[in-house]
């Protein structure tokens, strides 16, 4: 019996970007950081030798590891002694993820299914991973800034945990906070690699949200409404 129903959140919950959007937001991310320093501290960049950085820091572990935002950013303007200043380092990110929170919409099912589902008593929350690692203290934000947070019993970040999904960790923390065995949930995504095989490696079952009709199979809804008829 299903007592929780868990969530991806971009794509799933709230529409951001899509992937071909991505070099244009970290383009302009990147250059407003560079006018922040700049403005700040007077510093300049060699153009060709920043973009190569950003090459290499815009790619996620093979392990699956996190890779904080701020150790990335670090390493891309060469901030040396400043990466070690929480409070500068937070601000370069949210200048970064400004251009991400931006373009935030809710899916226009969104709210009307997770008011359903506490009417039906069940327990609902957030797994995601977060672009570039970024600080979970800023998506935390970003649902009360959506008007979702008042509808979750658990929010988990993989900078929560220290793991992207789809590895085990971020799942079980999700599962150790709300105090649900894996039997008892069931997971919600939109990508068949991170929302499909994670949960399911924990013996959640999984739905794939499949908006755009691409994607579709046994187990796929083509809209948040239609979950409410899986469980």
């Amino acid at each position: 019996m299903i007592k929780v129903v868990l969530f991806d959140l971009g794509g799933t919950l709230v529409e951001y970007y899509k992937s071909s959007d991505l070099p244009g937001i970290l383009e302009r991310a990147i250059n407003d950081i560079q006018q922040f320093l700049f403005d700040k501290l007077a510093t300049t960049f060699e153009q060709d030798d920043l973009w190569k950085r950003v090459e290499q820091e815009n790619r996620e572990s093979g392990d699956f590891r996190v890779r904080p935002m701020e150790d990335r950013l670090a390493n891309i303007f060469q901030l040396k002694d400043l990466a070690n200043e929480p409070a500068f380092m937070m601000a370069l990110c949210r200048r970064f993820m400004k251009h991400i929170f931006d373009r935030g919409v809710l899916f226009k099912d969104t709210i009307q299914v997770l008011q359903e589902l506490k009417k039906r008593g069940l327990k609902t929350g957030v797994i995601s991973n977060t672009p570039w690692g970024s600080p979970a203290i800023m998506w935390r934000e970003e649902l009360g800034r959506l008007g979702i947070a008042q509808y979750l019993d658990a929010t988990v970040f993989c900078r929560d945990v220290g793991w992207r999904k789809p590895t085990n960790q971020i799942f079980m923390h999700a599962l150790d906070i709300l105090h649900v065995e894996a039997k008892d949930c069931i997971f919600v995504g939109d990508d068949p690699r991170w929302d499909i095989s994670g949960p399911r490696g924990v013996g959640m079952d999984a739905v794939l949200v499949d908006r755009s009709g691409q994607v579709r199979g046994k187990k796929s809804i083509s809209n948040l409404l239609e979950l409410l008829t899986v469980i």
